[in-house]
């Protein structure tokens, strides 16, 4: 059976942590930083911080971004995906995935999302 100490994980976990920092809803999933911050953001909210690594819900080691409840939306369409990136000195996205269903917005409005579980799970 494959197995990785949680402080393997950890290590992973934590450069989430200490560097991400930038949350943007996008209009598909973006694969770079210009695509999640640029050619697909809907909007964004800065100056995120996530939570320090723990267990993950199922397996594996998280980390969890809080809510959102003022998110600055900067365009009109469907929102599909979120990205966590990286934006001080150097850019990176960091992480991207499906949101649980579609939601519309619409440039000038605010948006809200859920706590984030950034999760790298135990290997199988």
């Amino acid at each position: 059976m494959p197995f990785l100490s949680d402080n393997v994980l950890d290590n992973g976990i934590a450069y989430v942590v200490s560097h991400g920092s930038r949350l943007d809803i996008c209009s598909q999933e973006p694969a770079n930083y210009t695509e999640a911050t640029s050619t697909y953001t809907l909007g964004n909210k800065t100056s995120l911080s996530a939570g320090s690594p723990q267990n993950g819900a199922s397996s594996g080691r998280r980390t969890i971004i809080p809510a959102i409840t003022d998110g600055a939306v900067t365009g009109t369409d469907d929102a599909t995906h979120w990205a966590y990136s990286k934006t001080t000195s150097t850019t990176e996205l960091l992480a991207a995935q499906a949101l649980s269903a579609p939601q519309a917005v619409t440039s000038g409005n605010e948006f809200t999302l859920d706590a984030i579980s950034i999760t790298f799970p135990d290997p199988s």
